[in-house]
C-alpha cells in the first residue's frame, strides 16, 4: 500500500458527495451490477446524475430507510452490488435490524453509506447528528466501516469497496474537506494510513479529525513535540499492529473522532492496547453526549473536537508516560 501526503491541507474546492457520486457513475460505467437506492434524499447524496444516467438502476424508496435495505439485500442475492444512502442516524439506528439480518447476517455484498456524520449534520441537529453510528456498525460481526477524510480517500474507499465482497458501513461528509491525500495513494482493507512520523506520541485520527490532527501536529512540532499522525480510515477491521507498533514505538497514544467515544475509535485502540501493549492513552471526541443544532465550526468547539484540544490531550497523555 503506497501512501502520498499532499504538502499543504487547504480546503478542497470540490464537495464530497459529487466525488461520491462521480466514483458511483464511473463503476457503473464499467460493471452493470452496480445499483443505487436512496431513502428520499438524492439531492442530498448528491446522486441525481446517476439517476439521469442509469434510471433503471435507481431507486428512491422513500423514507423507508428499513424497506430500502430489504430490497438492496435482495438485489444483492441477485448479483447486484447495491450502493444504499440514508442520513447517518438512519442508517445505523433505524435500519439496524435490517442490516444485522437481511446483509450481514445473510452474507449479501450490500453498501450501507450513512451521510452527515457527527457534528457535520450541523443545522439538523441532535436529532440527525449521529455520534453513535461507528459503535452500532462495527458490533455487527463480519462488517467492514470505513470513513474518509478527503476527495481522494472517498473515491478510493468506494472504490474498494465496491470489488470488496462484504456488508459495508461507509461514513460520508457530503461538503468539501481539507486536501490530504495525493491522487496517486492506494488504500488496503484493515491497513491504516501513515501521514506523519513521529517518535514522541502517536495520534490516531479518523474522517473529520484527521485534519485537526495534522493541525495538531503542527503545533506540537513548534514545542519541540514529535508526533506520529495515522489516518485509521478503516476501523474494522481495525489496523491492531498499526497501534501495538505505535505503542512501542512511541510509549503513548491520542484517539480522535467526530463520534462518541464510547464504542468508537477510542474504545477500538483501548482494548487493542489492554490486550497487547498496554500504553498511556488519552481520547479526543464525544463525552457520551447527544448532538444539538449549530454551525460546524460552533460544534467542534462546542463537543471539543479541534487541533487544540489534541494538544491538550498530547500533553497529558505525555505526562503520563
Amino acid at each position: 500500500m503506497s501512501v502520498k501526503v499532499a504538502a499543504t491541507h487547504e480546503m478542497g474546492k470540490v464537495e464530497l458527495r459529487k466525488v461520491f457520486c462521480d466514483t458511483l457513475l464511473e463503476m457503473a460505467g464499467e460493471d452493470n451490477r452496480v445499483v443505487v437506492l436512496d431513502a428520499d434524499l438524492m439531492n442530498a447524496a448528491g446522486t441525481k446524475p446517476f439517476r439521469a444516467a442509469y434510471p433503471e438502476r435507481t431507486f428512491d424508496c422513500g423514507v423507508q430507510e428499513a424497506n430500502m435495505i430489504g430490497v438492496a439485500a435482495g438485489l444483492s442475492s441477485r448479483g447486484f452490488i447495491p450502493f444504499t444512502h440514508t442520513f447517518g442516524p438512519f442508517a445505523s439506528r433505524r435500519a439496524c435490524d435490517q442490516i444485522f439480518m437481511s446483509c450481514a447476517y445473510a452474507k449479501q455484498n450490500v453498501k450501507v453509506v450513512g451521510s452527515d456524520p457527527g457534528i457535520t449534520a450541523a443545522l439538523n441537529g441532535g436529532t440527525h447528528m449521529p455520534f453513535e453510528d461507528l459503535g452500532i456498525m462495527s458490533t455487527i460481526p463480519e462488517m467492514t466501516v470505513v470513513e474518509a477524510c478527503d476527495a481522494v480517500s472517498l473515491g478510493k474507499i468506494v472504490r474498494l469497496a465496491k470489488e470488496t465482497y462484504g456488508t459495508w458501513y461507509i461514513r460520508l461528509h457530503r461538503k468539501p474537506a481539507p486536501v490530504i491525500y495525493e491522487a496517486e495513494s492506494e488504500f488496503a482493507v484493515g491497513k491504516s494510513c501513515l501521514l506523519r512520523e513521529g517518535t514522541d506520541v502517536t495520534i490516531f485520527a479518523i474522517g473529520y479529525l484527521v485534519a485537526e490532527a495534522l493541525k495538531a501536529a503542527d503545533m506540537l512540532a513548534a514545542e519541540g513535540i514529535s508526533a506520529r499522525v495515522v489516518d485509521m480510515w478503516c476501523l474494522k477491521p481495525l489496523d491492531e499492529a498499526a497501534v501495538v507498533a505505535a505503542a512501542k514505538e512511541t510509549g503513548a497514544i491520542v484517539t480522535a473522532e467526530n463520534h462518541n467515544i464510547r464504542n468508537g475509535l477510542g474504545s477500538a485502540v483501548a482494548s487493542t492496547l489492554a490486550l497487547n501493549c498496554p500504553a498511556p492513552l488519552e481520547m479526543v471526541g464525544v463525552q457520551d453526549e447527544f448532538g444539538e443544532v449549530g454551525q460546524v465550526d460552533y460544534l467542534a468547539q462546542r463537543f471539543k473536537l479541534t487541533a487544540d484540544e489534541i494538544v491538550s490531550k498530547t500533553k497529558k497523555v505525555l505526562a503520563r508516560k
